[in-house]
């Protein structure tokens, strides 16, 4: 399961949002305008940075939009 943490109208979140669409990827998107979300993501990644990728099936966690498209594009193309 992928999940995205991604704010509104961050620029960086639509460059993966739109590289997943390419490579047909459904993520779970959770924003971070919401408190709760936002704490969350710091409590896991350290940061209140998006976007954050999850990978639960392979164990992975991201910061960085150039570096989970390239993440995606080696795994899920």
């Amino acid at each position: 399961m992928l999940t995205l943490y991604v704010k509104t109208g961050c620029p960086f979140c639509h460059k993966v949002l739109d590289a997943g669409e390419e490579l047909g990827i459904t993520f779970d998107e959770k924003n971070i305008t919401d408190d709760t979300i936002a704490a969350e993501l710091v409590a896991r990644g350290g940061k209140r940075q998006v976007p954050y990728l999850v990978d639960t099936d392979r164990t992975v966690e991201m910061y960085e939009s150039d570096d989970i498209v390239a993440y995606l594009q080696a795994h899920y193309s």
